[in-house]
């Protein structure tokens, strides 16, 4: 006999945007009973027909007004890079529980104020990189554990995307580095394929500060903005393994970003928007397998309700925070030669940049662990090691 369970009153902060795909799964779990919108935190009220099936929950510009009158135990924040501290730190202050979107924070500064403020709060903080609960994560890691791809050598990923002009546009702090003295770092790596870096990170079992003994960028840019579009970062583990990410978002035929692990008898290919694995070794013919995915709101009140640990715990991002860090740290991206790039307009009269060979390129260097520069892209110069924390 199953014991009644009541909703868990949660507050959504910032239901726009990104926003939207946890709005549709706050309104699934409300719908089963798992939880109840107790409030929205956005600059601008949304409307009844974006609130049908939740009722009036409150609205409010300010969280920790919300918090108060709602008594919420769990917070989603999906607010802008340079908002989440602050967001993250004023719902431990009031016991509230956070899913908090990625990148977790804009610095490692900010990370670690964040980390000590929540660990006396002792409030549970699950950081939203979806690609690392899917369940081929942990199919991929047990069959390295179990050499059927034989010695890692090291891991590549590859993210070839196109994001027209209007998508730096599209709010105040999209596409820079820095806005008004806060730091941003809005770039191809630290945002749109952050997913990538981190997903290459996890399979490599390096997911914390310490196990990061060096980190090389190559930042570049055909918009015109502050951050980077084209990119390729380079982490070698304390292990002495290496790890490279290419990544664009100014793809001539954009495609589905991966994660490669490269064995020494064969290689491990992971889409990890689509939870597909391919794995190709000697002596087999290759092997295509598809995953479940657990959705990390789910997990996260599973947590609380002492079922499960926590699939993305933020001390698990520290890695991924060392290159957002980098990436931060770095001198502005370069910008791209006007030859090294073209204008394309669709029938709608959208507007996208497009890097000459790009598509290629970054899936070279997620094949070799090369970056642009020595693999002579004439645009690239010398990668930029970050100095040490």
């Amino acid at each position: 006999m199953s014991l009644h369970r009541e909703p868990v009153p949660l507050v959504l902060a910032g239901a726009r945007g990104h926003g939207r795909k946890h709005l549709d799964t706050i309104r699934r779990l409300a719908l089963s009973g798992r939880v109840r919108l107790a409030g929205i935190c956005e600059l601008t009220p949304l409307s009844g027909a974006e609130l049908d099936g939740f009722g009036a929950p409150e609205q409010s510009t300010d969280l920790t007004a919300l918090l108060r009158s709602t008594g919420a135990r769990v917070v989603v924040i999906s607010t802008p890079i340079h908002t989440h501290t602050a967001l993250a730190l004023s719902a431990a202050e009031h016991g509230a529980h956070v899913l908090l979107e990625k990148p977790p924070a804009p610095s490692y500064a900010e990370f670690q104020r964040l980390a000590d403020g929540i660990e006396p709060a002792g409030i549970a903080v699950q950081v939203g990189f979806q690609s690392l609960g899917s369940h081929a994560i942990g199919a991929i890691r047990d069959l390295v554990a179990d050499g059927d791809i034989g010695d890692v050598l090291g891991i590549g990923a590859a993210g070839a995307w196109t994001r027209d002009e209007a998508y730096f546009r599209r709010a105040p702090w999209a596409g820079h580095r820095r806005l008004n003295g806060d730091d941003v770092v809005d770039g191809v790596l630290t945002n749109p394929l952050a997913h990538a870096v981190a997903t290459a990170l996890a399979l490599d079992g390096s997911t914390g500060a310490g196990d990061i003994e060096a980190i090389e960028t190559e930042l570049f840019r055909a918009h015109d903005i502050e951050a980077d579009d084209t990119s390729y970062v380079a982490v070698t583990t304390t292990s002495g393994r290496r790890i490279g990410v290419a990544a664009t978002l100014c793809a001539e035929h954009p495609d589905e970003p991966y994660v490669v692990v490269h064995g020494s008898r064969g290689r491990v290919t992971f889409w990890y928007k689509q939870d597909r694995v391919l794995v190709q070794r000697s002596g087999h013919g290759p092997e295509e397998s598809f995953h479940g995915r657990t959705d990390l709101l789910v997990n996260l009140l599973d947590h609380l309700e002492g079922r499960a640990a926590l699939l993305v715990p933020l001390r698990a991002t520290a890695a991924f925070m060392r290159v957002v860090e980098a990436v931060r740290g770095a001198p502005d991206p370069a910008r791209l030669p006007t030859e090294a790039w073209m204008r394309v307009t669709d029938e709608e009269g959208s507007a996208r940049r497009v890097v000459h060979g790009i598509d290629a390129l970054v899936a070279v260097c997620a094949d070799t662990l090369d970056g642009f520069g020595a693999l002579g892209a004439p645009w690239a110069g010398a990668p930029r090691e970050a100095d040490a924390l």
